[in-house]
């Protein structure tokens, strides 16, 4: 396998070279990013509509409801676990692939599984430092609120990429992520503000295009409210099921590219820093025999006409 310097996305972008790169490369290999993202999106659309919403809805007793609530709070740890572990195999996929041809779908399935446990270890840690950032953004109103979630998304996007290349040691892992998020911090913030606006602008047409089928389901409950449950209905319909894990397989790889791509743009910037550094001390110091004044040349000529 070559080296992770040798990586197509591997250099010091810019905002707008982190966008083409991002296009590119979605281009590139976007067959098996789709049937990875279509698969997990079936399975995750399957176990949701397990979780039957509506009958939470009709209840009124609180007592009732938080029965209902640990009931399902089973499923919901699933899905997140199926949807963690797809995370983990496409952001494999999109480090290793382009090193080493070899590593296909299904290897990157089997080699992925040593980073799931301590990614999900992470993500508990990152679950409580996020909820903790939100909640102090709330004191600063809605600003506040949306400054922490972009903050708490970039910390998110740099974790799986730092433990893929330097290794799954959790406290390495989470020093790294600190470290490389932090040095361009304005950068990385802005660049996942961008990209979150791309994401929820493209999921919104999508979105609008999976629920066509649906229009008249949709007229229904709006001039008859007391239908507004048969809406909860179209999450169970096979039609529904497939379209949106269409949906999602169009939208989900790309957050794993732009993952690889904020990790590499901050290796290769510490590593120019770094290697520009020693260059500077070098021409700094004073070697012995700049004490020694050389002699000019027209002393060298008279000494000549000396001898």
């Amino acid at each position: 396998m070559e080296s992770i310097t040798s990586h197509p996305l591997y250099k010091a972008h810019t905002i707008d070279s982190a966008m083409d790169s991002l296009w590119s490369f979605y281009k590139r290999k976007f067959i098996p990013l789709f049937s990875m993202s279509f698969v997990m999106g079936l399975l995750v659309q399957y176990l949701s509509s397990s979780i039957n919403m509506a009958e939470l809805q009709s209840m009124t007793d609180v007592n009732e409801i938080m029965s209902k609530m640990k009931e399902l709070l089973l499923p919901m740890l699933v899905i997140s676990l199926v949807s963690l572990l797809f995370t983990t195999v496409l952001q494999y996929y999109v480090i290793f692939n382009p090193l080493d041809p070899s590593n296909n779908v299904f290897r990157c399935i089997v080699a992925s599984l040593k980073y799931f446990i301590p990614y999900i270890i992470i993500m508990f840690f990152l679950a409580i430092a996020g909820s903790f950032a939100i909640f102090i953004g709330l004191l600063l109103l809605v600003i506040g609120v949306i400054f922490a979630a972009v903050y708490v998304m970039m910390i998110y996007l740099f974790i799986l990429p730092v433990m893929m290349v330097e290794g799954p040691n959790i406290g390495n892992t989470i020093n790294s992520t600190i470290r490389l998020s932090h040095r361009n911090f304005w950068s990385n913030i802005g660049w996942t503000a961008v990209f979150i606006i791309l994401l929820l602008v493209i999921s919104v047409i999508l979105s609008g295009l999976v629920l066509l089928p649906f229009t008249g389901s949709f007229f229904k409950a709006f001039m008859n409210p007391g239908e507004a449950t048969s809406l909860i209905e179209i999450t169970t319909s096979p039609l529904y099921i497939v379209l949106s894990a269409l949906m999602s397989a169009i939208t989900f790889p790309l957050m794993p590219i732009f993952a690889a791509i904020l990790y590499f743009n901050a290796r290769a910037r510490e590593e120019r820093r770094f290697s520009v550094i020693p260059v500077q001390e070098e021409e700094r110091k004073v070697s012995v025999e700049d004490l020694y004044a050389k002699p000019l040349p027209e002393n060298e000529t008279n000494e000549n006409d000396n001898l």
